[in-house]
């Protein structure tokens, strides 16, 4: 195995208020992690932080062997996969679906006068297909519904084959039709040996696709528990991390928390 990304006790701090607290955690390129908390845990410094976003107050990140702060971090964004709801809205609504996930070989949202090579335009053919999009290729990003923008913002992502995919609460305002789709294409993605290493962030358990390895929890910019899924997404974990008492229940690896009465 491989490792993708290494924080070594790495704290963040902004206006004096400390946002992640001596946090380690590691993944490896098999791996496909879950990030777990509610707000204000430090979910979304840590995502930045893996997509080489931003620096560390203090502490060490090395994301794909690369050490922040000691490395051009516009060449190592080339190689990390990421999609939030705010890269969404970065896309122009009348920018063709194809089009979309093209522009990802150039790192560019929205299509001007970039040049493509066939193999550029079949690996985005591969890919729209694969993310069940095939059909909605010539049609305007802004008249898909939000399921199929979450679709094709991840079909984007993985069009330059990244060696880490990064998801924001992929499957967030979706209703449940449409998230079920979504976690269900997902999973089958995780579950590929060929797919890159994957972290999600999430507030909600049941949002956990069958074929992620492992999760991380954290609450207060702490982890307070970190490993595989199986166990430590435990009921006392939760607890810990939410402040509440949850029941937790697994079937078929879907979860499923409710609080205790």
């Amino acid at each position: 195995m491989t490792n993708v990304l290494r924080l070594n006790d790495v704290s963040y701090v902004r206006n004096q208020r400390p946002i992640l607290d001596n946090v380690s955690w590691s993944v490896e390129d098999s791996e496909r992690w879950v990030v777990l908390g509610p707000n204000g845990a430090g979910k979304t410094t840590l995502m930045k932080l893996a997509m080489a976003a931003d620096y560390p107050t203090t502490g060490s990140v090395d994301v794909l062997d690369e050490r922040l702060g000691k490395v051009d971090v516009f060449d190592l964004r080339t190689r990390i996969g990421f999609v939030s709801s705010a890269s969404a809205r970065r896309i122009p609504a009348h920018e063709l679906v194809r089009d979309v996930v093209l522009t990802a070989a150039y790192s560019v949202e929205g299509r001007w006068n970039e040049q493509y090579d066939s193999i550029d335009v079949r690996q985005a053919e591969r890919v729209l297909a694969e993310w069940d999009l095939a059909d909605f290729a010539d049609n305007t990003f802004g008249t898909l519904s939000d399921g199929e923008q979450k679709r094709a913002m991840i079909a984007r992502a993985v069009m330059t084959d990244p060696e880490m995919l990064l998801l924001d609460e992929p499957s967030a305002s979706l209703d449940l039709g449409a998230r079920e789709r979504l976690l269900q294409m997902l999973s089958g993605f995780a579950r590929s040996p060929y797919s890159p290493a994957m972290i999600m962030v999430t507030h909600h358990v049941e949002e956990i696709p069958p074929g992620f390895t492992h999760v991380l929890m954290m609450r207060g910019g702490k982890v307070q528990a970190a490993g595989p899924i199986a166990e430590t997404l435990t009921a006392e974990n939760l607890e810990v991390t939410f402040g509440m008492q949850f029941e937790l229940a697994e079937a078929n690896g879907r979860y499923a928390a409710t609080a205790r009465p």
